[in-house]
């Protein structure tokens, strides 16, 4: 006698053969894997992955997607010409705050980097010039004590070889699990690239979606030219905020790139097929 096996019951609602046939057609679906559809969050489109090229664009509406600092380099610097500074270096928890150690790990994880952003020395259609390249992957691009050092760093080492430095900023804003230490690199940052300025030299910011918060209240802010990518998302507090706070309807597409460059916040907004090119340009008109 089996005691566990499946029991068998009678359907009382008449349904059980429709049932069985709803079960027939779903085996006979054809099976989509995960991860190969995407959602642009611009036109609600649902696009198969492998449309999408290394620029990644949006077919249909030509959104600006995010992308990773190796997706970036690739697009930017001359092949093989990237050689990454300070790739050793871990966040760690300075405040002791709760979870922080599991959620760094999350991030790496998923971002397949060590921190929030990759700095290198590179070439841009020859032209010798520093990176610091922000990943929204890795918990929104926030700045923390080791995000603040490796750019610090980069710029310190720009100034030592008198090379330009370009920042692609994306970012949510200080990290609030290093408390003050995050909001210090503010500071930091900006008088490195104060002592960069002072040596004549080349710092040009780019932004992308989002910046926000910190970065944008200190060196997203700072470049000599300042480019944006199209309709990204730029500005200090978020929308809701400042609506809550001033009581104001705010106007249509505010804190969008377009936006900045119309009252002055950006110098010029690039596509992204255009930006190695734009690059290029500019150092070759800023070279000795």
């Amino acid at each position: 006698m089996n005691l566990f096996g499946k029991k068998n019951y009678f359907s009382l609602d008449g349904n059980e053969d429709k049932r069985k046939n709803d079960r027939r057609k779903k085996r006979n679906e054809p099976s989509i894997p995960d991860g190969m559809w995407i959602k642009c969050n611009t036109c609600k489109s649902i696009i198969y992955k492998k449309e999408v090229t290394e620029y990644k664009l949006c077919p249909e509406c030509d959104a600006h997607f995010r992308m990773s600092p190796e997706e970036r380099i690739a697009i930017t610097c001359d092949e093989g010409s990237f050689t990454e500074l300070d790739s050793g270096m871990k966040p760690k928890n300075p405040m002791r705050y709760p979870g922080y150690d599991e959620v760094i790990e999350n991030a790496r994880k998923k971002a397949g980097i060590q921190e929030a952003v990759v700095t290198g020395h590179a070439k841009i259609d020859g032209y010798e010039v520093v990176l610091a390249i922000m990943d929204s992957h890795f918990i929104m691009g926030s700045m923390g004590s080791v995000v603040g050092e490796k750019v610090t760093r980069a710029v310190e080492y720009a100034t030592e070889y008198r090379l330009p430095i370009v920042i692609f900023t994306t970012s949510g804003g200080a990290r609030m699990q290093e408390g003050i230490i995050s909001l210090m690199q503010m500071a930091k940052v900006s008088s490195a690239l104060a002592r960069h300025d002072e040596a004549g030299l080349l710092y040009v910011t780019v932004l992308t979606d989002p910046t926000t918060g910190g970065v944008t209240a200190s060196f997203g802010m700072l470049g000599d030219i300042i480019l944006a990518e199209p309709k990204a998302l730029i500005g200090f507090a978020g929308q809701r905020v400042i609506q809550g706070t001033i009581h104001q309807k705010l106007p249509e597409g505010f804190q969008r790139a377009e936006f900045q460059l119309e009252h002055g916040f950006a110098d010029r907004i690039v596509h992204r097929k255009k930006i190695r090119e734009e690059l290029a340009t500019i150092l070759k008109l800023h070279s000795s």
